[in-house]
């Protein structure tokens, strides 16, 4: 009888370790969301990141949510560094951020200008890496009254900056206005030379894993190969990464992450924009491996 109780309490001891490193190996996840949305939209992903990988802390942001969401960038970029710094500072394994949409192009930045950050694996979701130029539903209702190859009027001055999309408009036949009059994506890019290009590019590189995913029929990036840092050139023709100069240069070290092999790329046809984060095939073939 007595060999029998020892029997069953190691068999519990036993079950309780494997449930303790099952629930506590997780690193946190932090979802930044994008354009026009918050934390509600990222209910259905966060339950399947749960589901998976139990025991996880999911924290969707939730500041500049729905409208408030339009407001420059480097503002965002500012708040939501403090929101960041409060999870990664309790994290002694490090996080894994996953940034959907416009959150994807803020997470670069705060990557890049965060020092001695612990994100460990960089999840984005349909995010207009490389720029956004297309006359979406989204670009209506900023702009009603512009169209597509007009919008660069709007957006590249000092009170089009104030928009955040306006960070992100990337006119393929307007380069110099854009270079001389968008103060973030360029930054970011290293396309416009500025003195914390090295130290951006240091931070940045701290990463672990890139993990980036889009896909032909999203409807809203534009072009969509922009979420695998493709874009358009002066012909509207699109230049996917490898032969941007940006990637070329190394400018912030995309190409030693993908030299290093810590690059992945996942394509998914059929997937609407406002649909990425509750399908669960995309969780299931591109994010939940990543989340451990």
């Amino acid at each position: 009888m007595m060999e029998t109780l020892q029997v069953l309490r190691g068999s519990l001891l036993l079950l309780l370790l494997v449930a303790g490193v099952c629930t506590d190996g997780y690193k946190p996840v932090i979802i930044v969301h994008g354009l026009f949305d918050g934390p509600k939209q990222f209910q259905t992903l966060s339950q399947y990141i749960r589901k998976a990988h139990p025991g996880t802390e999911v924290t969707t942001i939730d500041i500049y949510d729905d409208k408030a969401s339009v407001a420059p960038l480097w503002v965002q970029v500012e708040d939501f560094r403090k929101e960041l710094a409060s999870i990664m500072q309790k994290a002694d394994d490090g996080v894994h951020v996953l940034c959907f949409s416009q959150g994807g192009v803020i997470c670069r930045a705060l990557l890049s200008t965060i020092p001695n950050h612990n994100v460990h694996t960089f999840i984005a979701l349909s995010s207009p890496l490389a720029g956004q130029y297309g006359a979406t539903e989204y670009l209506k209702r900023l702009f009603p009254n512009y169209l597509k190859k007009t919008v660069y009027r709007a957006c590249y001055n000092p009170v089009g900056q104030l928009i955040s999309i306006c960070d992100y408009w990337k006119d393929p036949h307007h380069i110099p206005l854009y270079l001389k009059h968008n103060n973030f994506l360029p930054l970011l890019d290293g396309e416009k030379p500025h003195k914390d290009m090295e130290v951006w590019r240091k931070n940045f590189l701290r990463i672990k894993k890139l993990v980036l995913i889009g896909g032909p029929d999203d409807g809203i990036i534009t072009p969509w190969q922009s979420s695998l840092f493709g874009f358009y050139d002066s012909n509207e023709n699109v230049v996917e990464m490898r032969n941007q100069e940006f990637y070329k240069k190394d400018n912030f070290g995309l190409k030693t992450l993908d030299d290093r092999g810590d690059m992945s790329v996942c394509v998914c046809a059929g997937v609407k924009h406002t649909n990425w984060h509750s399908n669960h095939t995309v969780f299931s073939s591109c994010i939940e491996k990543w989340l451990t």
